[in-house]
C-alpha cells in the first residue's frame, strides 16, 4: 500500500480470527459510531475526504478473478464488510443494498456493490460466489489472503471481535462494525450509510451523489 496510507492516522485497529481481541475493537466501533452521526446530519464540520477512509486494494472475487479498486472505472462503489455465516445483520444489509439499487433505476448502473469478507478462513471464493448470488447478480464478493484483507480493513476502519464457540478450532462467530461505504469513482470516500438504514434511506443517500 502506498500514497496517503503513510500519513493516515490509525483510526481503527483490526482484529482477525485467531488473534487476540480486546479494548481496541471497542474504540474502533466508537469511531465508526461517530461517522454514522456525521452521515445522519449531526452537524459535524469535517469534510468526508478528511476522514481518510478507503485506499487501494487487490482481492479475489467469487469467480477467482483478481479485483482491485481500479476494476470498475467510472463506477461508484457501495462496499460492505461482513461474512457469510453472519446470522442476521449481514443478510439484512445485503438485502437492503440490493433493493435500494433496484429502486435507483438507471442510476444503479453507475454503482457497483461489493461485499468484502472479514472471515477468509471460511469464506473461500466458492463460498462467496454462492452467498452473494442469493442477494443480487450484481453483487461481487471479495476475499483474499489474511494480510491483504487486514490492510483493506485498516483502510476502512473496520473492527471485529472473535467469539469462540465450544472450543472447536473453527467454531467462532464475529461481532463487527457494520457500515456501508459509498465511494466516488476517483476513490474518494463520500458517505457512510448505517447498515440499519431502510431501503429508501439508502436510496436517498446514494442518489444524492449521482447526477
Amino acid at each position: 500500500m502506498t500514497g496517503r496510507r503513510n500519513n493516515k492516522p490509525r483510526t481503527a485497529p483490526v482484529n482477525r480470527p485467531g488473534l487476540a481481541v480486546a479494548a481496541g475493537a471497542g474504540a474502533a466501533i466508537v469511531v465508526l459510531a461517530g461517522l454514522l452521526m456525521w452521515a445522519m446530519g449531526s452537524g459535524a464540520a469535517r469534510r468526508a475526504d478528511q476522514l481518510h477512509i478507503g485506499g487501494p486494494f487487490s482481492l479475489v472475487s467469487g469467480e477467482g478473478v483478481t479485483v482491485t479498486d481500479r476494476s470498475f472505472p467510472g463506477k461508484y462503489l457501495l462496499i460492505y464488510f461482513g461474512y457469510s455465516r453472519c446470522a442476521d445483520v449481514c443478510p439484512a444489509t445485503l438485502n437492503t443494498m440490493a433493493a435500494a439499487l433496484g429502486r435507483l433505476g438507471g442510476k444503479a448502473m453507475r454503482v457497483q456493490p461489493l461485499f468484502i469478507t472479514i472471515d477468509p478462513q471460511r469464506d473461500t471464493p466458492a463460498v462467496l460466489h454462492h452467498y452473494v448470488g442469493t442477494f443480487s447478480p450484481r453483487l461481487v464478493g471479495l476475499t483474499g489472503a489474511p494480510g491483504a484483507l487486514a490492510r483493506v480493513e485498516d483502510e476502512y476502519g473496520v473492527a471485529s471481535i472473535v467469539h469462540r464457540e465450544g472450543g472447536a478450532a473453527k467454531g467462532y462467530a464475529l461481532d463487527h462494525s457494520s457500515v456501508v461505504y459509498l465511494m466516488a469513482p476517483d476513490g474518494r470516500f463520500l458517505a457512510p450509510i448505517p447498515a440499519s438504514a431502510s431501503e429508501m434511506v439508502m436510496v436517498r443517500a446514494i442518489g444524492k451523489y449521482i447526477d
